[in-house]
C-alpha cells in the first residue's frame, strides 16, 4: 500500500469521483449556494410562525432561533445551512450579533470548544454575508 491517504480522505476521493462520473455539475457544487434558494423570513411571519402569536405567554421567535442555534451548537454545529440560516433569521427577528456570540459562547461549557469555535466561524460568515446584502 503506497497511498499515504487515511481511509476517510479515500472514501471522499472516491464519492467525488463517482459524483463527477455522475453529474459533472456537481464538481463545482455549493452548498452555500443553494442556501441562497431560501430566503430569510420577514420577522412578522416568524413571529406568526414560530413566536407568540398563537401562545401570547410563550417564547417570542428571537428566543426559539437563539435556542435552536444553541442546540445546532450542541450537535458539533455540523450542519453548516442550517447554522448561517438560523444565524440570519435571528438577526431579522431582532437578535444582536452580541446575542448570537453569547449563545454560541455559552455551548462551549456542554458541546466543548471545537464545537463553539465551529459555530462562531459559520455564525460570522452568515453575519458578513448579511452586511454584504445590506450595502
Amino acid at each position: 500500500m503506497t497511498d499515504p491517504k487515511n481511509p476517510f480522505e479515500a472514501m471522499m476521493a472516491q464519492a467525488q469521483e463517482m459524483a463527477k462520473a455522475l453529474n459533472p455539475a456537481l464538481e463545482s457544487f455549493s452548498p452555500k449556494g443553494f442556501e441562497a434558494l431560501w430566503p430569510t423570513m420577514p420577522k412578522e411571519v416568524m413571529e406568526m410562525m414560530f413566536g407568540n402569536t398563537v401562545n401570547k405567554d410563550g417564547l417570542d421567535a428571537k428566543t426559539r432561533l437563539l435556542l435552536t442555534l444553541a442546540g445546532l451548537t450542541m450537535q458539533g454545529a455540523q450542519a453548516d445551512s442550517a447554522v448561517r440560516q438560523t444565524v440570519r433569521h435571528a438577526l431579522e427577528a431582532g437578535a444582536k450579533k452580541q446575542e448570537i456570540v453569547e449563545t454560541i459562547g455559552q455551548m462551549s461549557v456542554f458541546a466543548g470548544i471545537p464545537a463553539m469555535n465551529r459555530a462562531l466561524d459559520l455564525a460570522q460568515e452568515a453575519m458578513d454575508d448579511k452586511r454584504d446584502d445590506e450595502t
